[in-house]
């Protein structure tokens, strides 16, 4: 037999060659992850664009599907990054970039556990559901570790307002979260489900139960908001109270304006007899009750006489029991950042103790270790934090207090709800962040907590944005910033308690459960798959 040679290719058309990719392609995951954070970004506010968050996931999740556990964790960096650095930028002010950056990346890499645990369930049956759960459980994570938690920058307080909000009624800030997950990935995943459908030469898309299941998790979520939004209650249960907020400003911006504590105090009086003035005139009806801010008295009013009468002149000339913010010595001899109940007939009486306190500025973790990097960190406070609830009872409106950083986490603001709180005050001091972002977005966790607990929020601040929120979220008034003002507004007291208020923790407990479940389940796939290799 004659042996047959193998075909040649002619001169011009060239062997193939194996496929390879390319170095551009592969940096398209990376590319993607870093614009989907910077989506989740610009969702914030100032800015009030709630709507840009699902878009965000669902480009992370294109991102991430599929991945290896080492790819998921660097592109969860990569996203954590582009979206925390410029989220966390005030964190910077006055004390230069080496905090704000080392915050950030800190946080980052918790966030990039998020990213490795979703590229793992990304293969299962039903993975944005599964996917969402590990947000919320990596959510969680942030929420209490490192330095007791720092829940700045959960996906739920940056939705203030829209369609997903009301959710916010029925499980919290940890469902309000999912939800928008949910729907972003269920995004990704109808577009990546579509796409494969596509390549089928009998290709019906409508008619997939694919595409069906991935359109259904982006759209329940958006339905679930819609059908929550009557659930949202506003009126007043127990009456109204009319609260007066004052704003008295501080000397300058910065850390140094502690300098002038006395000018800060003299600030506040200075407003809140501007108030008087035109109760006496008639021009306006008296409050009920007075808020001050955080910080209003740095001047601890138990020690010195002279920030003691200024405070009982002002309370005595308004007519009404203010809530002062001040800082203080306890009788232990820890200092305190302190709400104290004063009455214009018998002066100081009820307090209420910050209890959760921010490390690297109300305290310092580790005080000797970080010197080593900034001598800033001697700057930094030594406060202790209180251990319960306070409810003020302000001539008959029962008050709950919620100390400005405290805004942030779940149990402290629910557990003043709990204790009967009518109203929420979140006395803030801002001034150390200058201009920043920082106060819009702590005021959009307000709005948030309002819609949660159903009540409705006060918002005193030294230098502004203070605020009279709404029940719904709404905002009803607002000052400007670096301001002297006076907020004045009849608030409803409301009594009844939301499904999340009565759930507590459990929302959340049941959503890590999901994630969990999620990734116990790809365990024992991947233990299966590897064995049937053998």
């Amino acid at each position: 037999m004659t042996a047959t040679a193998p075909p040649v290719a002619p001169p011009d058309e060239p062997a193939a060659q194996p496929a390879r990719p390319s170095h551009l392609r592969r940096l398209v995951p990376v590319a993607l992850a870093a614009i989907a954070g910077l989506v989740l970004y610009a969702s914030f506010p100032p800015r009030e664009l709630p709507w840009l968050a699902p878009l965000s996931f669902a480009l992370f999740g294109l991102a991430v599907h599929g991945r290896r556990l080492r790819a998921g964790f660097g592109l969860g960096l990569v996203f954590g990054l582009a979206y925390l650095v410029p989220l966390l930028s005030w964190t910077g002010v006055d004390v230069g970039p080496l905090p704000w950056l080392a915050l950030a990346v800190a946080e980052a890499l918790v966030l990039s556990l998020a990213g490795l645990g979703i590229a793992y369930v990304s293969r299962l049956p039903m993975w944005p559901l599964w996917a969402s759960g590990v947000w919320i459980a990596d959510e969680a994570l942030r929420a209490r570790f490192p330095f007791g938690g720092f829940p700045w920058g959960k996906v739920a307080f940056g939705q203030p307002s829209g369609v997903f909000l009301p959710l916010a009624s029925l499980g919290g800030t940890p469902l309000l979260g999912f939800a928008v997950v949910l729907c972003g990935f269920g995004l990704a995943a109808l577009v990546l489900r579509v796409r494969e459908v596509r390549r089928s030469p009998d290709a019906r898309p409508l008619r997939d139960r694919g595409v069906a299941a991935a359109a259904a998790f982006a759209v329940v979520p958006v339905l679930a908001g819609a059908v929550a939004m009557p659930l949202v209650a506003t009126s007043a249960e127990a009456g109204t109270a009319r609260v007066a907020l004052i704003q008295g400003n501080v000397p300058r911006m910065g850390l140094d304006f502690n300098a002038q504590r006395r000018a800060v105090l003299d600030h506040h009086v200075r407003e809140t007899m501007k108030l008087a003035a035109k109760i006496k005139s008639g021009e306006v009806k008296r409050p009920d009750l007075v808020l001050w801010p955080e910080n209003s008295s740095d001047i601890d009013p138990y020690v010195n006489l002279d920030a003691y009468q200024e405070i009982q002149q002002a309370a005595e000339a308004v007519g009404a029991p203010i809530s002062v913010g001040a800082v203080v010595t306890a009788k232990d001899g820890t200092t305190r950042n302190r709400l104290i109940l004063w009455d214009p007939r018998t002066g100081p009486g009820a307090t209420y103790d910050k209890r959760h306190l921010q490390p690297f500025g109300e305290y310092m973790p580790y005080r000797s270790f970080f010197r080593i990097f900034s001598k800033d960190v001697d700057r930094a406070g030594s406060f202790v934090p209180g251990k319960k609830a306070v409810v003020f009872d302000m001539k008959g409106t029962r008050i709950g207090n919620v100390t400005c950083y405290e805004a942030a986490f779940d149990d402290v603001v629910r557990d003043q709800v709990q204790e009967g709180a009518q109203i929420l005050s979140v006395p803030s001091n801002n001034a150390t962040f200058e201009r920043s972002q920082m106060t819009y977005q702590q005021l959009a966790m307000d709005r948030v907590r309002a819609v949660e607990h159903g009540r409705a929020v006060m918002v005193p601040v030294t230098s502004g944005v203070s605020a009279v929120i709404r029940p719904d979220g709404s905002v009803a008034q607002h000052t400007g910033m670096f301001e002297a003002d006076t907020l004045l507004a009849d608030v409803p007291r409301r009594t009844s308690l939301t499904l999340a208020t009565r759930a507590g923790v459990w929302p959340e407990v049941l959503l890590v459960a999901i994630g969990a479940g999620g990734l116990a389940w790809a365990v024992v796939r991947s233990r299966r798959g590897r064995r049937a290799q053998v």
